[in-house]
């Protein structure tokens, strides 16, 4: 159903636009159908779907396919997506300039929250904040881009932790050792898998004075568009 409304709503706005190509306009028209009610579809289907003749429907996907925008299967006959939108979709991924995506979420943080909020990845065992909003209160914790810390004992580290495989966490914590850094430090690997494991279930992480005291932080893991975590965002606050 939610499919289905996001085709009618693209192409709401299509009829919409006064800048319309048709042949162009039908071409995105299969790309989308195809998207959200494949993963194949025979030609009569996509013929009634976008209410096209079959002949006009076929010269369409003969060009698609010539192009690999789309893949005929060849038992069935049917159409699915092809290759060459994920070769695009990679391009466009590796293009994306971060800041551009991530800083208006930091921006709603902050508003929300007072507090100064982070955007993280993890860079062997430490995390590292390539991105960052301050908040604008006279009393906040200092933050740089570049800012480092270990992944352990902080809520953006722990967020991204949670979800390694398991042999790849065992290896990074063999290489760095779980240092105490306060009283509240997570320091034996047993404890940390269950940390992880309340992660994983809650949806976020927190830090509870276990870097520095004075200090806390909540944060949540985020994913890229196949659902694997790549990043984290948090929020940062010190107190009396």
């Amino acid at each position: 159903m939610l499919e289905r409304e996001m085709v009618r709503i693209t192409t709401a706005k299509i009829k919409d636009s006064p800048y319309r190509v048709q042949v162009i306009d039908r071409v995105l028209g299969v790309l989308e159908i195809l998207a959200h009610h494949g993963p194949a579809l025979p030609l009569v289907e996509l013929s009634k779907r976008l209410d096209l003749p079959k002949s006009t429907m076929l010269r369409l996907l003969m060009v698609l396919e010539q192009h690999r925008f789309v893949q005929k299967d060849s038992r069935s006959g049917a159409y699915r997506l092809g290759l060459k939108l994920f070769e695009l979709g990679s391009r466009a991924m590796a293009q994306l300039n971060l800041s551009d995506y991530t800083k208006p979420h930091l921006e709603r943080l902050v508003f929300a929250t007072g507090e100064t909020a982070f955007f993280c990845v993890l860079d062997g065992s430490e995390a590292l904040s390539v991105e960052r909003v301050e908040s604008s209160r006279a009393v906040r914790v200092p933050s740089t881009i570049g800012w480092r810390v270990p992944a352990h004992c902080t809520a953006v580290g722990k967020a991204l932790l949670a979800f390694l495989p398991e042999p790849e966490l065992n290896a990074l914590v063999k290489k760095r050792k779980l240092h105490a850094y306060t009283a509240n430090t997570i320091t034996s690997l047993t404890h940390l898998r269950n940390e992880l494991q309340t992660v994983r279930e809650r949806g976020y992480a927190v830090d509870r004075e276990e870097m520095e005291e004075g200090l806390k932080c909540v944060a949540a893991p985020v994913r890229d568009h196949s659902g694997k975590v790549v990043a984290s965002m948090g929020i940062l606050f010190a107190f009396a």
